[in-house]
């Protein structure tokens, strides 16, 4: 085999790497002449991805429910990886944030559109037979969607609307997180206490949200967007990118949920309680909460009617 200046130079330029490392290339080229290939069903581990379903019934289409939960939740993996790349610029620019948030954007546009799977695509007699073997589990319990949540915003548009005045930017995390919106969703219809749904998510993950509120005060996308010149923040594509986000994760993602919720759920004009006890029929309408990341790039009109040409046209 003829030894080509193109080889040369790329052993050449791995001698130096190695070098600059202390290694001995020699070693790192037999490595690679015993290693074998790379197969794509090794490479994205998919038995285990295959095996990683466990249903709790014999109805089949629980493998829907399962797989389709895990789906998601790798879309908010991903979403998430692009939130921690603009937290941990160094320098950021109007490129760099449109180009990353535009993926944050595409992430749950898919996710938004895919939600048919779950909302057409099971039995509703499986499903309201299969979800009773789930208790207490339930999707609130997303801890990545909560992350995400952190990620996007400063705290205080996390809090509970009635609550909200109470506070201000740079009020404490844990005494905003008391009052953080989401717990209303997961208290009980009858009592108003909190479900054994709630208890044990924040038994597992409130030491989390507490950390990560604390570390996102200035690493959130608000506060990264604010990074930017005062020209490129007032760039047409800067501040459409911000909309569709918050549109999209304080919107359309919760309605595609409760567009499935009054599917399953709603039945004989009677509200059937979601699988934790969730207070579904308050927490999910967009126009309830009134959930806004970015509320300065919003009039005082779309903020109030939040959510609510969404809802209307879905339900029509």
């Amino acid at each position: 085999m003829e030894i080509t200046p193109e080889i040369k130079q790329r052993l050449e330029l791995l001698n130096d790497k190695y070098s600059s490392m202390g290694q001995d290339l020699l070693s790192y080229l037999d490595g690679l002449l015993y290693a074998d290939t790379v197969k794509y069903w090794d490479y994205i581990e998919l038995d285990t991805l295959l095996s990683l379903q466990k249903p709790r019934t014999n109805f089949p289409d629980e493998h829907i429910f399962i797989m389709y939960h895990q789906i998601t939740e790798l879309y908010f993996q991903l979403a998430l990886k692009e939130f921690e790349q603009l937290a941990d610029a160094k320098e950021i620019n109007a490129t760099f944030f449109v180009d990353r948030i535009s993926r944050i954007n595409r992430y749950f546009d898919a996710l938004i559109l895919s939600f048919d799977i779950m909302s057409k695509g099971m039995e509703q007699k499986q499903f309201m037979q299969f979800r009773m073997s789930l208790l207490p589990a339930s999707g609130f319990q997303s801890a990545q969607y909560r992350f995400i949540e952190m990620y996007s915003t400063d705290f205080i548009n996390l809090v509970a609307k009635d609550h909200r005045s109470n506070y201000t930017v740079n009020s404490s995390i844990e005494e905003m997180y008391e009052h953080i919106y989401w717990k209303a969703g997961a208290t009980e219809l009858a009592t108003g206490k909190k479900t054994l749904t709630l208890i044990q998510f924040e038994e597992r993950y409130q030491k989390e949200f507490l950390e990560l509120g604390e570390a996102c005060k200035h690493r959130n996308l608000w506060q990264v967007y604010l990074r930017l010149s005062a020209e490129e923040q007032k760039l047409p594509e800067v501040i459409e990118v911000l909309r569709h986000n918050d549109t999209n994760v304080n919107v359309n993602w919760p309605l595609a949920h409760y567009k499935s919720a009054v599917r399953y759920l709603n039945k004989d004009s009677a509200d059937i309680a979601a699988t934790g006890g969730t207070n579904w029929q308050k927490y999910l309408p967009p126009r309830f909460q009134k959930r806004i990341f970015y509320p300065a790039l919003w009039s005082d009109q779309e903020k109030e009617e939040w959510g609510k040409n969404w809802v209307e046209g879905a339900l029509a």
